[in-house]
């Protein structure tokens, strides 16, 4: 079942450009899951506190149709979706009055956090009935058909990255790579898919590889200790 919650866009969510960032677009789905969850009396703490269970986001492609601007009034909508084996699926869509927005499919992981099992799909109730998943193309795997990358840069995970799991909130993501993008490429973005690998700890720094093929950006994050924390595409209109 669809699950809905209003908004209106901050002006703070806005770039130089006055559109959205894309971290916004994807912190306005994200909230809107954890509402839902929270309608159903069981947040993303009461799990974590009473059943020592936290979600690991996996792999999520974003789809961006039109850009959002101060003040715009928005409808979020997520839903849960029949999942299998030890993947979780979620998918979103956002809406500006009956105009397509951006949408979403997103795959998660349920983590006991004291064995550090992970928990099947199949036999754990989020209490909320699940939909029909969005008819998205996810790529199998992230790689450019050149293996050529370079460093881009460096960021390290400081307090303003993390949340209560200690790692880099998987938010934060997008606007950083777009950080290692020409600004004038940012509002052309059309599709954003992101897979995780690792997590990144508060106090990592992250080398950011990266390279501009077949049309699509393509970056790869590697922390301290040399393991992938994340590799992503990035489609962006000629």
């Amino acid at each position: 079942m669809k699950y809905t919650e209003n908004y209106k866009v901050k002006w703070h969510d806005t770039d130089a450009t006055r559109c959205v960032k894309p971290s916004e677009i994807l912190v306005y789905m994200q909230e809107t899951a954890n509402l839902q969850l929270k309608s159903a009396d069981n947040t993303l703490d009461k799990m974590r506190d009473e059943q020592g269970l936290a979600f690991i986001l996996s792999k999520i492609k974003l789809i961006f149709h039109a850009q959002l601007h101060a003040y715009d009034e928005i409808s979020v909508r997520t839903w849960t979706c029949d999942s299998r084996g030890y993947t979780f699926l979620r998918c979103f869509d956002i809406h500006r009055g009956e105009e397509l927005i951006a949408e979403g499919i997103s795959f998660w992981a349920l983590v006991d956090l004291n064995t550090r099992r992970f928990v099947r799909a199949d036999g754990f109730s989020l209490g909320v009935e699940s939909d029909e998943p969005l008819a998205i193309d996810v790529p199998r795997r992230i790689k450019p058909s050149s293996p050529e990358t370079e460093i881009l840069g460096t960021r390290e995970i400081r307090y303003s990255d993390i949340d209560y799991n200690m790692h880099m909130n998987n938010t934060k993501y997008p606007n950083m790579l777009c950080d290692f993008m020409p600004i004038e490429k940012i509002g052309s973005i059309r599709e954003m898919t992101l897979e995780f690998l690792h997590e990144s700890a508060l106090g990592d720094t992250l080398t950011f590889h990266g390279c501009n093929a077949d049309g699509r950006y393509y970056f790869k994050t590697l922390n301290t200790a040399g393991d992938t924390c994340l590799t992503a595409e990035v489609l962006v209109a000629e």
